[in-house]
């Protein structure tokens, strides 16, 4: 009997995928384990392993086709002994059939004579067809803007409201050229807040939403190009809006001397060993004590190693750190486990190896998903200072600055220092201000001493 290869759910949330690459075609023969074809979701390409053993009949779905539905029928395998044409021509027999169109009602008896009233009504002559544009069209707001004929039909074109556009005709009057510079992004007014718009219709501040053909409405033709979101884009806007909507947020600053950990740094790297090729067989960056710093402070202020959820505070016992990192396609967080018992050591080779698989659209949904704080670092661009968004279910993040020479007051005298500066986002529903306070203390104090940080 054929057997139906469905599209696996590679994750607990994965609803959809697409069907990247077949690694093997049609006729290939198959066992148990063999990779068969790759998967990828919004932040990951995984493979997809053969379950039985048979030969491939007949494959469904080709590579490269997006958003297939998680147990969707893909291909068909013909089990040992069986005709593989008989099995292709069967192929997808068992897949879910649509429901069938609803039928159309059967046709209604002759209804009786109307009473007086239904009859009067039904003679009752249609509404009039909505009158032609006036000169002076109507705001949103009730007020009238005065407008030539043909302006008003270039910014219909345009989808540029009449209301944002600043006339510059007789007693303020929108002419042509006024909806040209308004194409360019010219001479628009700051549009008011709609009254009673509903929480989340605002693009801006104070402004309503713009639909997708008022925004290419302010572009000249020619001028961009269209790029469609892949589906990484899509759920980190979709999450990250999700955060800054519901998530409160408040945030704290310190600056931490690096003068101690630099000279720890060089001194551990410089006493590395090497392996069979040579290389050292580490190179700790400061981002590597940050983790470990983030990761030990979260055990000594274990009450903000928590994620919120409507039912109750999940407390963690182990810290699981993720870390940002910037992929050309989009932004991920791989984590690494248990930070707080592993050597800084340990923590370097293996955030090495998971940035690398995560570029390669390698790593596997358990080792993105969880954790209760990350750490973001734009240092290495040269920033100073920033605040990150917090990647729910997680309830903070660390923002590192760069680490830079300042002028610091130390014993009354002025000194030059390396100093970095660090901002953590709280989630106030899990972190109060007190309690962040106390995890950023902790960590400043580790990264200013890091020999605390071994014992």
């Amino acid at each position: 009997m054929p057997i139906n290869i469905l599209m696996p759910a590679l994750s607990p949330t994965m609803e959809k995928g697409n069907l990247a690459k077949w690694l093997k075609k049609e006729g290939d023969k198959v066992k148990s384990g063999d990779v068969i074809a790759e998967i990828e979701t919004d932040k990951a390409t995984m493979e997809v392993e053969a379950v039985d053993e048979g030969t491939i009949a007949k494959i469904l779905v080709a590579e490269g086709t997006q958003d297939v539905a998680v147990n969707a029928v893909i291909a068909v395998l013909a089990a040992d002994g069986e005709d593989v044409k008989a099995a292709s021509s069967g192929a997808g027999a068992d897949k879910p059939k649509p429901a069938p169109a609803a039928e159309a009602p059967a046709p209604k008896p002759a209804a009786a004579a109307p009473a007086p009233a239904a009859a009067s009504a039904a003679k009752a002559p249609a509404p009039a067809a909505a009158p032609a544009p006036q000169p002076a069209a109507a705001q949103s707001n009730g007020a009238r803007v005065f407008s030539s004929p043909l302006a008003r039909r270039l910014a219909k074109d345009a989808g540029i409201e009449l209301g944002r556009i600043n006339g510059s005709g007789p007693h303020g009057r929108v002419v042509a050229a006024d909806v040209e510079k308004a194409k360019s992004g010219g001479g628009l007014k700051a549009p008011a807040a709609a009254a009673g718009a509903p929480a989340g219709a605002t693009g801006a501040i104070g402004a309503p939403a713009m639909s997708d053909q008022q925004i290419l409405g302010l572009y000249e033709q020619g001028a961009y190009e269209s790029v469609p979101h892949d589906s990484m884009r899509r759920t980190i806007a979709q999450r990250l809006t999700a955060a800054t909507n519901s998530m409160p947020t408040f945030y704290l600053t310190v600056d931490c001397d690096l003068g101690k950990l630099s000279a720890a740094r060089e001194e551990i790297n410089a006493a590395a060993g090497k392996n069979a090729e040579g290389k050292p067989l580490y190179k700790l960056s400061v981002n590597d004590f940050v983790i470990k710093a983030m990761a030990i402070a979260l055990q000594k202020i274990p009450e903000a190693n928590v994620s919120w959820t409507e039912a109750a505070m999940l407390r963690h016992k182990h810290s699981d750190i993720g870390v940002a990192v910037a992929l050309p396609f989009g932004l991920i967080t791989p984590i690494i486990r248990q930070a707080e018992i592993k050597s800084i050591s340990a923590i370097s080779n293996e955030m090495k190896e998971l940035a690398a698989r995560a570029k390669a659209k390698k790593l596997k949904p358990n080792e993105y998903q969880g954790g209760a704080s990350s750490v973001s670092n734009l240092g290495m661009f040269g920033i100073k200072d920033f605040t990150a968004v917090i990647n729910p279910p997680q309830s903070s993040i660390l923002a590192v600055g760069t680490g830079e020479e300042r002028a610091v007051v130390r014993n009354g005298q002025i000194v030059a220092a390396t100093i970095m500066s660090v901002t953590l986002s709280c989630d106030h529903r899990a972190i109060d201000g007190a309690l962040g306070a106390e995890l950023i203390t902790a960590f400043k104090k580790l990264i200013e001493n890091p020999v605390m940080m071994v014992v």
